[in-house]
């Protein structure tokens, strides 16, 4: 058994799930074999930076000796959890000094579903500080790296996660999005990441339980592995007000269906931002392969006024709400670009937050009219290629100039404001060879979609074959 678990890494998700659901192997093999690999990797890239190893081999005890044959259900494969994400007698940092040596008291609904499902946490992963930010770095557990270069970012708030899965340091992670948290590191590390609609996955416990403009969900290597772990994590829970039922079709079941003739609206800025060349050529040829593929391709300019002025309000007014107290208490810790953030929603008037309700309300109506016309939309997960790790962000792209880190993520960022679900897939390479990837957008609720015309684009990209690699020097 020992010369196959070292190789347990470069296996699939889906892979490892059938093993252990046959007895091939134990849970706690493919526990050894994670642990392994993540001991291989962790000095280059510095993904998993908390591990519970102890926890995991009692929650493996705990296992139903008869697993339950449900859509999603993990039988005993290792998981590993966003550091933002709470996980009873587990260190969560939340990527901050002020949370350092905080140990959780309970775990987050989605941790509990995890669990449920047959999951096994392993480890958390690295995130900025409070998930503010795209590049993945803090005081308490420094930079993550991009296993396809390591000088080079993973992106983020969810680069730890990203760049674990992408060196086979996990088979699948959870992450979350407000501006892009899931999509850009998934853009970045050459992965799958899922900003699902509002409601699909349960989120809380949280003293902000109506807010929608924050997600959680899954990452992974492939479509294939993220419509398992969506079947794992969606469904109802009356705890969070915006939780919605679970349809009764399977994700998996789903994607494998033959689908052509889609209506689908290609963009590469929105015909407002800025975009990369090599973005714009990575869009060019995604238009090219959906035409291949027999889908109905269509140039298209969404109108999206207004959307980074609406986004930067409202994100500013969620961040004021849910962390003026800390602000309050601990202000001289907090990095400075998160304080200022919290300082300008502090600062904002009732009439310029009604003002971005009202804009964030037209974009949706707008939105909707779109999806009237086109089953979806393809524009970049990200304006740039990775970027180098010691950079904070992008300053210039094109002609437009950033003083914030916030303006670069728009394209993603708009698409958080319509509330539509979003799948990051690989598209491409930069003429440096690191991933770029284009986010597939679908109408609320149509994650089953999306997830569909992602599986069929990565067998035409062949990138489902890309992954794990050894993290390259």
């Amino acid at each position: 058994m020992e010369l196959e678990e070292s190789l347990l890494w470069k296996k699939s998700a889906k892979e490892l799930i059938t093993l252990l659901k046959n007895k091939s192997i134990s849970p706690a093999e493919a526990l050894n074999a994670n642990l392994d690999r993540i001991k291989e990797t962790h000095e280059d890239i510095n993904a998993v930076i908390t591990l519970c190893e102890d926890r995991a081999l009692k929650k493996i005890k705990e296992l139903q000796a008869d697993a339950p044959d449900l859509p999603g259900y993990l039988h005993g494969l290792p998981i590993l959890i966003k550091d933002l994400t709470e996980v009873k007698g587990v260190k969560t940092t939340f990527g901050s000094k002020i949370y350092e040596n905080n140990i959780s008291k309970h775990s987050d609904f989605l941790v509990e579903k995890i669990e449920k499902m047959g999951g096994i946490v392993l480890g958390k992963t690295n995130t900025p500080e409070f998930g503010a930010g795209s590049n993945t770095f803090n005081e308490v557990f420094g930079i993550t790296a991009n296993p396809w270069n390591i000088a080079y970012t993973a992106g983020g708030s969810s680069g730890g996660t990203a760049s674990a899965l992408a060196a086979g340091a996990a088979w699948l992670g959870t992450g979350s999005d407000l501006g892009g948290s899931l999509r850009n590191p998934a853009s970045f590390c050459g992965v799958v990441g899922l900003r699902p609609t509002i409601g699909t996955v349960a989120h809380g416990p949280t003293n902000l339980p109506f807010n929608d403009l924050s997600v959680d969900g899954p990452m992974a290597r492939n479509v294939e592995d993220i419509s398992i772990f969506l079947d794992t994590m969606s469904g109802l829970d009356s705890r969070d007000p915006l939780s919605s039922k679970k349809t009764n079709q399977s994700f998996q079941e789903e994607i494998y269906k033959e689908k052509s003739g889609l209506n689908i609206g290609v963009t590469d800025d929105y015909n407002i931002l800025a975009c990369h060349p090599e973005v714009r050529e990575s869009i060019n040829h995604a238009e090219k392969i959906l035409k291949q593929m027999g889908h109905n391709v269509t140039r298209v300019s969404p109108d999206f006024t207004h959307a980074e002025e609406t986004f930067q309000i409202l994100r500013a007014h969620l961040l004021s709400s849910g962390k003026r107290s800390l602000y309050e208490s601990h202000k001289d810790v907090l990095k400075e670009d998160l304080r200022l953030n919290i300082e300008k929603g502090m600062k904002l008037q009732v009439s310029e937050i009604d003002k971005a309700k009202i804009f964030r309300g037209e974009i949706i109506n707008k939105t909707n009219v779109f999806f009237k016309e086109f089953d979806i939309l393809i524009a970049p997960s990200s304006m740039v290629p990775p970027f180098d790790k010691n950079t904070l962000w992008p300053e210039k792209v094109e002609d437009k100039t950033f003083d914030n880190y916030v303006s670069w993520l728009m394209t993603a960022a708009t698409i958080s404001i319509t509330g539509c679900p979003a799948l990051a897939v690989p598209c491409n390479f930069s003429s440096n060879n690191l991933p770029i990837g284009i986010q597939i957008v679908g109408q609320r609720r149509q994650e089953a979609m999306i997830l569909n015309l992602g599986y069929h684009f990565e067998k035409q990209t062949k990138s489902n074959n890309l992954l794990p690699i050894d993290p390259i020097k």
